[in-house]
């Protein structure tokens, strides 16, 4: 049976992947960056939940050196501080969790997954492609993290591990819930969108599901946007 780690996944589009990849027979391991965080996480028969700061480089290397096996990692745990990110100390904490934290937990995975011949997905955004004045640290560690994405993979072909990224639109999760209903800002989104709806997490599950197999397994260093189309217009 495969296993799987997904960072940050106790809640949002993390949760929805790790739906996906439970009922699809892989055992799965969710992280969240505080006790609160996976006490909240609503059961999945198949799925575990622990505590894991990827910002604490210790803690990352303890975790993933206490496993037996790994054959997928989704790094998804990603804050977002908006107008607080033009404060350079929160520009800094943002890029410590989205892109710093990213590399953390790819470093310390690497073994595991070669082992394996396993495979990484990063998590983008929309914001890999656009830049977003709302939130210059958000945006600048999505754009990092499909450079990394193919800096990796580029690196650990040779040790038999793909790295892709994904890139979600406007997904319906917890953190887009104030905009759904904003009679401003949802109605341009939505006619930006051409299928015309919110995206749904277990949608982005399938995706990474796919990147995960091996029906994947000519595929690395690609950015996969699953928006609905928002990227195409």
């Amino acid at each position: 049976m495969k296993h799987a780690v997904i960072t940050g996944g106790t809640g949002g589009i993390g949760h929805g992947i790790a739906q996906v990849l439970a009922s699809s027979g892989w055992t799965v391991t969710v992280t969240g960056a505080t006790q609160a965080e996976v006490e909240s996480f609503s059961n999945i028969g198949g799925v575990t939940s622990s505590v894991l700061d990827v910002t604490d480089s210790d803690a990352v290397t303890a975790f993933f050196a206490g496993l037996d096996q790994l054959n997928g990692m989704v790094n998804c745990a990603g804050i977002l501080r908006k107008a607080d990110e033009y404060e350079i100390d929160v520009f800094q904490q943002v890029l410590d969790v989205n892109i710093t934290g990213t590399m953390r937990c790819c470093l310390a995975a690497r073994p595991l997954l070669a082992a394996s011949n396993g495979a990484i997905v990063n998590t983008g955004s929309m914001y890999s492609i656009f830049g977003g004045a709302h939130a210059p640290a958000y945006s600048a560690s999505k754009g990092a993290v499909v450079q990394l994405t193919k800096a990796l993979a580029g690196k650990w072909a040779a040790d038999g591990i793909r790295v892709n990224a994904i890139a979600p639109g406007w997904i319906d999760t917890p953190m887009t819930k104030p905009i759904q209903g904003d009679n401003d800002r949802e109605p341009a989104i939505m006619a930006r969108t051409p299928l015309g709806r919110w995206g749904k997490p277990e949608e982005v599950g399938a995706l990474v599901k796919w990147l995960l197999s091996e029906e994947a397994s000519f595929i690395t260093g690609a950015l996969y946007p699953v928006d609905g189309g928002y990227s195409a217009m």
